[in-house]
């Protein structure tokens, strides 16, 4: 009788075993999909200051980061080349926000964005002469564009800047995919005109809080989002020169800078982390070149970036390589469907 049992118990437990090799592997419990990385746009309007040329790329071989730099053409213009450009029913030679300060100052800004966009980053455009686009027509807008990059692509020679590097042009030509309208004012023109220049995406947009960017027409829209900021937690655009107007009525209050870094800093890292527990949507932040209350918001963000960019699950990168890597997916997608 023992003898049987035990030869019952080889039986079951052979049969077991059998059937273990063909059932599913045991799930941990509580196992779920990956988490994506948190993606941080930043960026900066304007690019003229050649020290903080080298201030921010400076900041991204520390942290690894990738920056978009929306530049105004005509500081690819010295006061004696200025009147190359004429924006838009404008005389030619003006600009809202002046020009290049002189030839050498120009070749310092070509080699800064040589520097850049060798490093990684991406060359977007701020238009031309900083002009309120509000009001334009698509023609206009073609026409704005069109200079920007006859500027860019022709920069050397326009200011008889030489040795031109080897390339330039067909880098100058192709570089330049993104855009960002002067205030961010835009109207139903620029939408259209967009595609027809071959943009692939635009920041203009502000939206009510970080969201996907949608593609229209072949152009991805990105916002820059609105985020509690205060004591309050007031919404403001994700921007320095909002913060500044909302912490000192765009005046300067240098005796301040450190009591507004501190505010700035606590917004970047409060509506990063709102992302970074959340949907992990991507947050975006503008900055400009003007060291604005003895640049409390520069202090803030290299505070900000040296912190969050460093992360492992965080990728701190440009507006073009955001669209590259969305359509790669895309057109992935659609050949493994």
């Amino acid at each position: 009788m023992l003898r049987s049992y035990r030869v019952l118990a080889f039986s079951l437990a052979s049969l077991a075993g059998a059937n273990a090799a063909f059932a599913d592997p045991p799930k941990s419990p509580g196992a779920s999909p990956a988490r994506p990385k948190q993606v941080v746009l930043i960026s900066f309007d304007a690019a003229r200051e050649i020290s903080q040329w080298e201030r921010s790329r400076a900041l991204a071989k520390r942290t690894g980061a990738h920056f978009t730099y929306f530049l105004s053409c005509v500081f690819l213009l010295s006061p004696d080349t200025r009147q190359q450009y004429a924006g838009p029913g404008k005389a030619a030679g003006k600009s809202n926000v002046g020009f290049g300060a002189s030839k050498q100052d120009v070749a310092d800004r070509l080699e800064q964005v040589r520097l850049a966009a060798a490093e990684g980053h991406d060359i977007g455009s701020h238009a031309c002469g900083h002009f309120d686009g509000k009001d334009w027509s698509k023609a206009d807008w073609l026409a704005e564009f069109a200079s920007a990059r006859r500027i860019f692509e022709n920069a050397y020679a326009i200011n008889g800047i030489s040795p031109e590097p080897p390339g330039w042009r067909d880098f100058a030509r192709h570089a330049v995919t993104g855009f960002r309208a002067p205030y961010l004012s835009t109207d139903k023109a620029l939408y259209e005109a967009l595609p027809e220049a071959g943009f692939q995406y635009d920041a203009s947009s502000v939206s009510n809080g970080p969201e996907l960017p949608p593609t229209r027409n072949g152009v991805a829209r990105f916002a820059l989002p609105l985020i509690p900021e205060g004591p309050k937690a007031k919404p403001v655009v994700a921007m320095d020169y909002n913060l500044y107007v909302r912490h000192s009525a765009g005046t300067e209050q240098p005796a301040k800078a450190g009591e507004f870094a501190e505010r700035a800093y606590q917004t970047f890292r409060a509506a990063f982390e709102a992302q970074y527990n959340g949907k992990r949507l991507p947050l975006e932040l503008g900055f400009h070149f003007t060291l604005m209350n003895d640049g409390a918001y520069w202090n803030a963000l290299e505070r900000f970036a040296g912190e969050v960019c460093v992360k492992t699950d965080v990728e701190c990168i440009s507006f073009r390589d955001y669209v590259a890597r969305q359509r790669a997916g895309q057109a992935k997608a659609t050949a493994g469907g």
